[in-house]
């Protein structure tokens, strides 16, 4: 029997809980997650939410730094509507028990940091796990709402289309492209349910482990960007993949990130040597963009031949660092690195897709019934390349923007009877014993994405990649019709679509521009490229 409900959200981070509790108010909600509720980049976020909340600070200056770091192609009417929202957004957190860090002795004045890009402190934190309180809390909220049914470690195979069913063999009487749910597998049991909605709603994250160095969590295959194109929702601007320019480089450390707030509070980027390097590359020295910083990086590893740089903020004093940035001075110690006596090793690592599925205001996509909302949305508001902190921001608005919207389509809905679809079919296929194809597949994307398709780029490295994502797209398709359907292969299958994507948006982009950086067309061109490369199925 499938699992019928009103709003069906794939995701548990920010967005998908901040949505869910919404849109509870207005019917049931399903909340698919592929792993444990709090596993997700929303968990790992250290440094916070930028928001206005400060006298010194303007609506007119977060939309400037926006619009900057942006680098002339983000949607400045949704730039406008995030930035005044935000407050409102940051006060609900408070009203939902979250607890941000305040100046010492002020009850009533916040902590507020800075990070590169911005021209004031406007970052309201949790100290440096901002994620992890903020998911804790909204989580409990969501737990304790008899509305709202958390699925753990359920992945979502594919949404519920018509071009979905057709390329299944499915004969449909659907006759317009409307979602109405996805097919899951329950880990637990390999069984395929069929999740039936008649609002269906990504927040499915990044895909960050598209890439050999990442600071993402490991479900961060882009599952959501792959299940919307191949259901032929329009997908934008997947060439702009921001690179956090410190990571921790420990043989013995995964993904792990050492928050921008560092730089922020004081942290200087050095050499092998011990020498500034950031004040050659540009005058914002080691508050510039991320963009920057990331490459400035990257070259000067190539240049030297080093396998990282350092970040020090020892001068800052001990008290200081274990007060302000306590979970980053605790997991350095424990692989033997005293943050308050030395500096940190650091590279650049994926960190956050600035493209995705392209959404309007409210976000919804070209699909009826479909919302995205979080990481896999493309909604105007990065551009080019996300401001700091401005991440969970979006992903605050926009799920109350989208669950407001959802609301009024579901009560639309209603009047058309629950929507209907058959159960999953496995036809012909059976048990796989041939786990290496995955696992090889899997490596080779993720090591030739970061050769050719990574901070830097040329013709040459993108037609390379192109060639080897055919290649492993055909093998991936005829081992997926042949076996059962797994976790991995599933994550496999999205990860390759998701690298062809951000192959084709980056070699359509004929200049350098924010996070897209070609050797062969090293200037900008504005008469043509000042806007979104749009793809669709």
């Amino acid at each position: 029997m499938p699992i019928n409900t009103d709003y069906l959200v794939i995701g548990s981070g920010i967005a998908g809980l901040r949505f869910a509790l919404d849109a509870a108010q207005t019917g049931t909600v399903a909340i698919v997650t592929k792993k444990e509720k709090t596993e997700g980049s929303t968990n790992y976020a250290q440094g916070g939410i930028a928001s206005v909340l400060d006298p010194d600070d303007s609506f007119a200056l977060h939309i400037k730094d926006t619009l900057t770091s942006g680098d002339g192609i983000c949607n400045e009417d949704i730039v406008k509507v995030v930035v005044e929202e935000g407050p409102r957004r940051i006060h609900e957190l408070i009203s939902f028990g979250v607890q941000f860090s305040h100046q010492e002795g002020q009850k009533k004045i916040f902590d507020l940091g800075r990070e590169g890009g911005h021209s004031k402190r406007r970052i309201v934190h949790t100290k440096d796990l901002t994620g992890r309180e903020v998911e804790k809390r909204l989580l409990a909220r969501a737990e304790e709402n008899p509305n709202i049914q958390l699925y753990e470690n359920h992945m979502a195979i594919d949404l519920i289309s018509k071009s979905t069913l057709i390329r299944r063999g499915i004969v449909t009487k659907q006759t317009d492209q409307s979602c109405w749910g996805a097919y899951v597998l329950e880990a637990e049991t390999d069984a395929i349910l069929t999740f039936l909605a008649r609002i269906t709603v990504l927040c499915s994250g990044g895909a960050g482990k598209v890439y050999r160095y990442t600071s993402n969590p490991d479900i961060a295959s882009g599952d959501g960007v792959a299940m919307g194109f191949r259901a032929g929702v329009k997908v934008a601007n997947m060439e702009f993949v921001q690179f956090h320019p410190t990571s921790l480089y420990h043989p013995l450390a995964r993904n792990f990130l050492i928050s921008e707030a560092v730089r922020g509070e004081g942290g200087i980027l050095l050499d092998k040597k011990g020498n500034r390097f950031m004040e050659s590359y540009h005058p914002l020295k080691d508050l510039a963009f991320r963009d920057i910083v990331a490459r400035s990086i990257d070259m000067e590893l190539k240049k030297t031949g080093d396998q990282c740089v350092y970040l020090d903020i020892s001068h800052k004093g001990k008290d200081f660092i274990t007060h302000r940035f306590p979970h980053i001075h605790e997991t350095c110690l424990s692989f033997h690195i005293d943050i308050t006596r030395e500096p940190i090793p650091v590279v650049p690592a994926a960190h956050y897709m600035c493209g995705g599925l392209l959404t309007d205001e409210h976000g919804r996509t070209n699909l009826k019934n479909l919302f995205a909302i979080g990481e896999v949305a493309c909604t105007g508001l990065h551009g080019a390349n996300r401001l700091a902190s401005n991440s969970l921001l979006e992903a605050l608005v926009f799920a109350r923007r989208a669950a407001l919207r959802a609301a009024q389509e579901l009560t639309a809905g209603k009047q058309e009877g629950f929507p209907q679809a058959p159960k999953w079919d496995p036809g012909s296929a059976t048990d796989s014993e041939e786990l290496v194809v995955v696992s090889h597949n899997w490596d080779e994307i993720r090591r030739f994405m970061w050769n050719y398709v990574g901070i830097v780029r040329t013709n040459k490295r993108l037609a390379r990649a192109k060639r080897r994502v055919e290649i492993i797209q055909e093998e991936i398709k005829e081992y997926y019709w042949d076996f059962l359907v797994s976790q991995d292969l599933l994550e496999l299958r999205n990860l390759a679509l998701v690298a062809e994507l951000i192959i084709t948006c980056a070699s359509l982009r004929k200049e350098s521009r924010g996070l897209h950086f070609n050797l062969d067309y090293p200037s900008q061109d504005n008469k043509f490229w000042r806007q979104d490369t749009v793809i669709w199925k």
